[in-house]
């Protein structure tokens, strides 16, 4: 893995008992002022309503001392994340999402400038999926195709954001969470899947990988291994 890469990845914008992204204000602060970004490009792809979205997003931002700005309004976004020192990639629907940085052109570009270290990336749900080696592990309903599951790969394992523990006689009979990701832990082709709970997040600094938030993650392996780890929590191996 670079020793440049730069990311903060969130399991999500919303946990119980803050306002949008309140839980992760310091850790977001702390990343953007490290990396000398005053100026966030939002990318607001996973969602439909780009304005409404972007305007949630600069609403919360734009008041800790950075200027937000929707992708979707310049002329060529490639340009624009070309010239970018930061970007928040918001979540939505993955696979809306996914499709459409393969459709701007924009998965190699980040893949390349956040390789370099020449860009800092923030993702949130379908943002975090998209910033992993596949989107096998979203919990989204395929509503588009994107032209290939594989996604940036600013880490090489997967992630299950929103991951939720199994209750205990719980009178719902679905799948669990658990069910569902070893089923993909059973293919040829599957990585290892951290699965992120409500408030957790991932600082990518270089060799370094961080837990971070105010909640924990799982780490599914194959053969049914699982792993419990809590915030704050040195993960630096999975990016070997």
């Amino acid at each position: 893995m670079s020793t440049c890469r730069q990311a903060l990845l969130l399991s999500s914008s919303n946990c119980h008992g803050y306002t949008l992204l309140e839980f992760a204000k310091q850790e977001i602060c702390n990343f953007l002022k490290k990396n000398n970004v005053s100026e966030l490009i939002f990318v607001p792809y996973a969602q439909n309503d780009f304005n409404g979205y972007t305007a949630k997003i600069k609403e919360v931002i734009d008041p800790w001392g950075f200027t937000v700005t929707g992708l979707h309004t310049y002329p060529d976004a490639a340009n624009a994340v070309n010239s970018a020192k930061a970007i928040f990639v918001g979540g939505g629907n993955t696979f809306l999402l996914l499709s459409r940085l393969y459709e701007k052109g924009l998965v190699s570009i980040i893949r390349k400038k956040v390789d370099e270290g020449s860009l800092a990336y923030i993702g949130s749900s379908a943002g975090t999926n998209v910033a992993t080696k596949s989107i096998h592990t979203t919990n989204d309903m395929p509503i588009i195709y994107p032209p290939t599951f594989d996604a940036i790969g600013i880490v090489p394992f997967n992630i299950n954001p929103h991951y939720i523990d199994k209750v205990e006689n719980e009178k719902h009979k679905g799948e669990t969470r658990d069910q569902r990701i070893n089923e993909y832990m059973e293919m040829e082709h599957a990585a290892p899947v951290l699965g992120l709970r409500e408030g957790a997040m991932l600082q990518v600094d270089g060799a370094s990988l961080m837990l971070k938030g105010v909640a924990g993650a799982v780490l599914f392996k194959k053969g049914g291994c699982k792993e419990q780890f809590q915030a704050e929590t040195d993960v630096s191996f999975l990016l070997n």
